[in-house]
């Protein structure tokens, strides 16, 4: 928290330039991660379906090291609508935390580019504060 949020690409865009001045949370996750599975609804309806037409905010889950195949498994599972991206070599993972640590995790990036909240496993209160902590940024100026 406090750091700069590191550059990366998506779709060979960079995808913090693309979304500059908004507010973005980056969702890790993985089709074999059980505790991912059980928070992704929750993502879903308390924070996507609130937020998914605010032009001010992104939300992006990434796949940790899976194929598109497990992927659209996942997406089918936990019938979620928000976008997820391939992250087959960890890659983007890897730039917000160790090469061997667990995969659930979120991270909330500022208008500024700035990690304000970092998330792992999955709390109700943890939860509760994130999703604070996204409505105060977003109503900030």
């Amino acid at each position: 928290i406090g750091d700069k949020s590191p550059e990366f690409s998506i779709n060979e865009k960079n995808f913090l330039e693309q979304n500059k001045g908004k507010v973005i949370m980056l969702q890790f996750t993985a089709s074999w991660c059980s505790v991912c599975i059980k928070e992704m609804p929750y993502i879903e309806n308390e924070i996507w379906d609130i937020h998914k037409d605010n032009d001010d905010f992104v939300l992006v889950g990434i796949d940790r090291g899976e194929s598109i195949e497990m992927v659209n498994k996942l997406i089918d599972k936990t019938k979620i609508t928000y976008p997820i991206c391939l992250d087959e070599k960890s890659e983007i993972f890897e730039l917000y935390a160790e090469k061997k640590a667990g995969v659930t995790r979120n991270v909330i990036i500022d208008r500024d580019g700035e990690i304000i909240f970092l998330t792992r496993l999955f709390d109700h209160d943890e939860f509760d504060e994130m999703k604070d902590i996204i409505l105060k940024s977003l109503t900030k100026n």
